[in-house]
């Protein structure tokens, strides 16, 4: 993929878009704060022209107006700064919307693909776990300060010598070179920690993670796990000891330069001052400008580099924000699904060249039961995925009602179809709330629940429909049994209430009569409605209009069970009577 490029004005235009308030304080900080520098390096040089002249009654008024012009710029600098936290704070909580946003508006091809997961992964590692984000922000804030001082420190030290800006540039070269090394190496260190921070994670996780504090106690990980600890603990330790090895000699050379420059700085204004029978006001004006301006510019570089690492933590995430979102190809409103075509239909996943469906046609009329059988891998998931437009095919045609499914409007073509998948989740809300997702009262939302047949259940929870699901926010969370939270995600496509209605192996994890069972209950559930059921098991099959076997991404049969059953070498007939075999057993 091609790496983005002006990273840094892409993700300034980025946040001013997210809250513009915060660019208009900084503004003014910066402003502020620039002369103010300005200002107290050339009022000083007044108040000592006037003690060298005994002028004291002027340079006292001088004197107390430094005093006062201070304080009051300091007291507007405290407030400025609370509200320059404030609007940072919201800009933050705005770019994080935007975020969340941008992955739900992303083409869900994107979500399976392992490179944008690890993208997604990058960005959100930068901006989570390095403080990326308030980097970048802190950096232009105080970069744009430092450049306003500059601007006018600048104009002073032109007009003594130009010599003057040379000895301080030089030593801000050097400067720069010392900073530049140490960060780099610095940079190079918290990659390298980068994994070891991933796995370090990782374990954390899984020792927090509930589902998985069954296998930890049954099979003794702790002392692995501990191992893991000491090893990456040790790993990091040594790593920051030869960081810290390295930056004490950056910092030690950076020592040296400075004393060397004040040295030539005081020495070249004091012969000018000298020779050229300067006033003391004056060399106390060219030498405060001086120090000012290399302390400024050294700063300047220390936040540039600062800015350049924030940028490179930040490029994942301009790529990620820059993503092309799913598009709403088609306008027309679909109202109800009355027939269903594969046209020739082929797919290949993005980046593979397996192809995963091949030349598939078939239809499917309104009402019709539907179970498509195959072994694991036969490519039965994804041909559902191309049905709910999660992908395009490759080639061929998927029509609905005899038009292109990308006619309709994304919405409402959603609206009409209730899914079910394998890898199925429930969120951390209510039963209600994850059965309704947030619409209707707890009437309906307990209605559809005993029709799933969780009436039971419900009845001996404290808070019933409302009690909420998983302890992740709540210590009085409850947890379902496999077949519970099943249910739950089956009375969610139910309450949708749409004209197809469909089963990807959600309940692969129970036992055959258990699937057996939740098939047949929901199937008389639907009624009228359109209906597909896939599994590698046929407990769905006996029931349905019509089967359609897929192997090895191609239909190798379409009929009903009874004519399949005739079919002694059909690839349904052998998996059939080797799952009755099992099932005898």
């Amino acid at each position: 993929m091609k790496k983005p490029r002006f990273v840094f004005p892409k993700f300034i235009r980025f946040a001013f878009v997210c809250y513009k308030p915060y660019f208009f304080v900084v503004l003014f900080q910066a402003a502020t704060n620039a002369g103010l520098t300005i200002y107290n390096a050339y009022v000083l040089s007044v108040l000592i022209k006037y003690l060298e002249k005994g002028i004291y009654r002027e340079a006292l008024y001088v004197g107390l107006g430094i005093v006062f012009v201070n304080l009051v710029f300091n007291f507007l600098n405290k407030l400025n700064l609370r509200l320059i936290e404030t609007t940072k704070l919201k800009m933050q909580d705005n770019i994080n919307r935007k975020i969340t946003y941008k992955l739900m508006k992303l083409p869900y091809q994107y979500l399976e693909d392992p490179y944008y997961l690890d993208l997604k992964e990058r960005a959100k590692f930068a901006i989570e776990n390095q403080d990326t984000i308030n980097m970048f922000l802190n950096g232009f804030t105080e970069g744009l300060q430092i450049i306003l001082t500059l601007i006018g420190l600048l104009t002073i030290i032109l007009l003594f010598d130009i010599l003057l800006l040379v000895i301080l540039v030089v030593a801000v070269i050097l400067n720069i070179i010392i900073v530049a090394m140490s960060l780099k190496t610095q940079f190079t260190v918290f990659r390298t920690i980068i994994p070891i921070n991933r796995r370090f994670g990782y374990y954390l996780q899984t020792i927090n993670d509930l589902r998985r504090g069954k296998d930890y106690r049954m099979y003794s990980v702790g002392k692995l796990m501990a191992n893991e600890f000491v090893s990456y603990g040790n790993q990091t330790v040594d790593y920051f000891k030869d960081l810290a090895r390295k930056l004490t000699f950056f910092q030690s050379f950076d020592k040296i330069v400075k004393y060397v420059e004040m040295a030539l700085v005081y020495s070249f204004v004091a012969y000018r001052t000298i020779t050229e029978k300067l006033s003391v006001s004056s060399f106390s004006l060219y030498i405060s400008t001086s120090l000012s301006f290399s302390t400024s510019f050294t700063k300047l570089i220390e936040v540039g580099l600062d800015l350049g690492r924030a940028v490179s933590y930040l490029r994942p995430f301009i790529e990620l924000i820059e993503l092309k979102e799913a598009e709403d190809e088609g306008e027309i409103i679909l109202d109800e699904i009355r027939e269903i075509e594969f046209r020739n239909v082929s797919f290949s996943y993005p980046r593979s060249e397996q192809i995963i469906l091949d030349n598939i046609s078939f239809k499917i009329k309104q009402g019709e039961k539907i179970s498509i059988v195959g072994l694991n891998g036969a490519g039965k998931t994804t041909l559902i995925k191309l049905l709910c437009r999660l992908y395009k095919p490759v080639s061929g045609e998927i029509f609905v009602n005899g038009l292109s499914i990308f006619a309709y409007d994304y919405d409402s073509y959603l609206s009409e179809i209730s899914a079910v998948f394998q890898d199925y989740k429930l969120f951390s809300y209510s039963l209600k709330e994850n059965i309704l997702n947030g619409d209707g009262d707890d009437e309906e939302a307990y209605e559809v629940a005993c029709k799933v047949g969780l009436k039971e259940k419900i009845d001996s929870l404290p808070e019933g429909i409302n009690s909420l699901y998983s302890k992740i926010y709540d210590e009085k969370g409850i947890e379902l049994s496999g077949g519970e939270a099943q249910k739950v995600a089956i009375a969610r496509a139910l309450y949708k209430d749409s004209s197809l209605v469909i089963l990807d192996e959600p309940t692969s994890a129970l036992d055959p009569l258990a699937e057996a069972e939740i098939y047949q209950h929901f199937n008389e559930l639907v009624k009228e409605k359109t209906a597909i059921y896939i599994s590698h098991r046929m407990s769905s099959s006996v029931f349905c209009d019509r089967i359609i076997i897929i192997d090895s991404g191609k239909i190798a049969d379409i009929d009903t069970h009874q004519n399949l059953m005739k079919k002694k070498t059909s690839l349904y007939y052998k998996l059939f009577m080797k799952q009755a075999e099992n099932y005898q057993e």
